[in-house]
């Protein structure tokens, strides 16, 4: 794994891809599949990312996604 985050962090940087970019990205999808994992229980995945259920449920109105059940 570390490899292939390695591969894809030169990628960025030779594309371009400015670092709040890449970092806005990160977090959308990290989250995402957090959420998917947890079966859209916002509860749950604030568990599981150590964070806050106020601070994910801010952060999931801020990247638009969707909960799923």
């Amino acid at each position: 794994m570390r490899e292939q985050l390695e591969s894809l962090i030169t990628e960025m940087v030779r594309r371009g891809i400015r670092y709040q970019d890449a970092l806005r990205e990160f977090e959308k999808r990290f989250l995402a599949e957090v959420l998917d994992q947890a079966d859209g229980n916002v509860c749950r995945a604030a568990d599981v990312l150590g964070i806050h259920r106020n601070t994910l449920s801010r952060k999931i109105a801020e990247h638009r996604l969707r909960r799923r059940g």
